[in-house]
């Protein structure tokens, strides 16, 4: 007769293949419902962002996940959320995927599995010129906006631990909050502030990027932990647009020259996910 913390533990040995197997079952699960769904921001150009002319989200990171969707044979969806809703919205099931700007760091990797790096960046700080400030020392105590629940508040709380930091839900209601006088300075991702400082036109003399980094990032797609199978496609669509070169391509679409964010050169490959 089996007694009954027999039962109980089988039941939880039970219950844990289950757990593992509708697990694995991700990748097929895609591919049975013709779609993956992405989360993405949205506000973020030109990782993902909304065209005005058509209202139709365009951007690299878009680019990349259509790519890994066309591997797949099904359709795309993509789904905006908040910076700070991203890993939740991921290991609730509400995504598939993070295209989200989404920096590789350990602490993160307790929480999700990455993909291989698609971007590397580095946080910096836009001030007001007016501001008479040419160096992150003359931040402590003055008022510096940025994105809530992204590396960059943590980037710039450790920079200067005396800053007036406040939060906004994303990178477009931050740098508005700079450009309406109610901060001094703006941290966001060096590409995208590139970006940013681009939209300013003629405005832009009055607005200057402090030449520091204040931290060096990897970004890259988030996929729940443990999906090995859906991991290998999506790292294997990277690597492909790398051999293909038209990794080199979509990066000259959105950050190369003649872009807002005007990089000269690429930096970095598709080829890995350590950090």
């Amino acid at each position: 007769m089996f007694s009954r913390r027999h039962f109980v533990t089988s039941a939880f040995a039970l219950s844990l293949l289950a757990s593992g197997a509708a697990q694995a079952d991700q990748l097929a699960d895609i591919k049975k419902k013709g779609e993956i769904v992405f989360g993405v921001l949205g506000t973020d150009e030109p990782n993902s962002f909304i065209e005005p002319k058509t209202r139709q989200l365009v951007g690299y990171e878009i680019d990349l996940a259509t790519a890994v969707a066309k591997k797949l044979g099904v359709k795309p969806v993509f789904k905006q959320m908040a910076v700070s809703a991203r890993i939740p919205e991921l290991q609730q099931g509400h995504v598939d995927v993070l295209a989200a700007t989404l920096t590789h760091n350990k602490e993160r990797e307790s929480q999700v599995d990455f993909a291989l790096t698609h971007f590397v960046t580095g946080s910096k700080v836009m001030v007001r010129a007016a501001s008479g400030i040419n160096q992150l020392g003359q931040l402590a105590g003055k008022k510096v906006v940025t994105v809530r629940g992204g590396t960059q508040e943590t980037n710039i709380r450790k920079a200067v631990p005396t800053a007036d930091v406040v939060t906004f839900e994303n990178t477009q209601q931050a740098f508005q909050a700079l450009r309406q006088g109610k901060g001094v300075a703006y941290v966001n991702d060096e590409s995208s502030l590139l970006a940013d400082y681009g939209k300013l036109g003629p405005a832009a003399k009055g607005f200057t990027i402090l030449p520091t980094s204040i931290g060096n990032e990897s970004i890259a797609m988030g996929l729940r932990k443990g999906e090995k199978g859906l991991k290998a496609v999506v790292d294997q669509t990277l690597r492909e647009l790398e051999a293909s070169g038209a990794a080199e391509q979509l990066f000259n679409k959105w950050y190369g020259p003649g872009t807002r964010a005007n990089i000269a050169k690429r930096q970095f490959k598709l080829a890995t996910d350590k950090i």
